[in-house]
C-alpha cells in the first residue's frame, strides 16, 4: 500500500486522510498542505487504487482487508495515536478502526459518511464503478471525471485538473482510471440481507468509537441523510455534526472554509 506524506516525520502529531472507493491520497493534497504546518499528514492510496498494488484476489477489496492495512501502517509510522479524517469509504474504515478497544484514533472526522448509506447513492455508484472506461486523451477523461465528481462542489478549471488528473493513467495510446476495475465485484455481490448485516455491524462499531468524532454531511448528500447525521449524534455523546450547504456527496476539503473546518476541528 502506497501513501504520500506532508510535514516533518518527526513530528509525533499524525493526521491520516483516507479517500472515498474509487479515489486515491492525492485528494488531499491541498488539505495536506495545510495542515502540514502542524501535522504529520499521511495520505495511502487504499489497495487496488492509486499507486498501490492490486490485490489477486478481488474479493478481499473490504473493509477487513483496508482496516488491517491501516493497522499495519500506523505500526510502520511509529505512533501511539493518530487523528483521522475519511471520506466516504475511508470513514467506513476509520469507524471500524476507532472502534477497536485501545483504538489509536483520538479524533475521527468522518466526511458525508454514517453506518446507514442510503440505497439511491448504491445505485448511482454501482452505475459507474468498475466500468471499463477508456479515453482516447487525458482531457475526454477530465471531461468524464469532472461529471461524475460535480457533486464535489463547484471548482475553477485548475482545481479540477489538480483534483481529477492524478486519478488517469496512461496506458498505451489510451487513458484510463487509476483504480482497478476488480473493486466493483465485493460491490456488486451485496444483497438486501448482506447490506443489512453490514449496517448493523457498521452502527455496532460506531456506537464503540470514544474518539471525538465530527460529522460532516453535504446538504446535498445522496448518501448520507439528516435523519442518520441525527441517529450518529443521538447514539454518541462526543459527536458532533456540521453540514455543508450547496454540495453533495461528498465535500472534497480543498476549498479555504472547508479546510478550516478540518483544522478547527482537530486543533480543539
Amino acid at each position: 500500500m502506497a501513501y504520500h506524506e506532508w510535514g516533518d516525520p518527526s513530528n509525533p502529531k499524525v493526521l491520516i486522510c483516507v479517500h472515498g472507493l474509487t479515489r486515491r491520497g492525492s485528494d488531499f493534497n491541498v488539505l495536506a498542505k495545510a495542515m502540514a504546518k502542524d501535522y504529520r499528514v499521511i495520505c495511502p492510496d487504499v489497495v487496488g487504487r492509486g499507486e498501490s498494488d492490486w490485490l489477486e484476489n478481488p474479493m478481499l477489496y473490504g473493509i477487513p482487508q483496508y482496516v488491517a492495512d491501516m493497522v499495519t501502517l500506523i505500526a510502520r509510522l511509529g505512533v501511539n495515536q493518530v487523528d483521522w479524517l475519511g471520506t466516504s469509504m475511508g470513514g467506513l474504515i476509520g469507524i471500524f478502526l476507532a472502534s477497536q478497544e485501545n483504538s489509536p484514533i483520538k479524533k475521527i472526522l468522518l466526511n458525508d459518511v454514517g453506518p446507514k448509506i442510503e440505497v439511491s447513492a448504491l445505485r448511482r455508484l454501482g452505475d459507474y464503478v468498475g466500468k471499463p472506461m477508456r479515453f482516447k486523451t487525458k482531457q475526454a477523461g477530465l471531461i468524464y471525471l469532472n461529471r461524475i465528481c460535480a457533486p464535489f462542489g463547484d471548482f475553477t478549471p485548475e482545481q479540477w485538473m489538480a483534483y481529477n488528473g492524478p486519478h488517469l493513467i496512461k496506458d498505451g495510446g489510451e487513458w484510463i482510471l487509476h483504480y482497478d476495475p476488480a473493486i466493483a465485484k465485493p460491490f456488486a455481490a451485496v444483497t438486501i440481507a448482506t447490506a443489512a448485516m453490514g449496517e448493523m455491524m457498521t452502527w455496532k462499531a460506531y456506537d464503540a468509537i470514544t474518539a471525538q468524532t465530527l460529522v460532516v454531511r453535504g446538504g446535498q448528500s445522496d448518501l448520507l441523510s439528516k435523519e442518520t447525521v441525527a441517529k450518529m449524534c443521538q447514539r454518541n455523546p462526543r459527536a458532533r455534526s456540521i453540514e455543508i450547504p450547496g454540495v453533495g456527496h461528498a465535500p472534497a476539503f480543498i476549498t479555504p472554509e472547508q479546510v478550516d473546518l478540518a483544522r478547527e476541528f482537530f486543533s480543539e
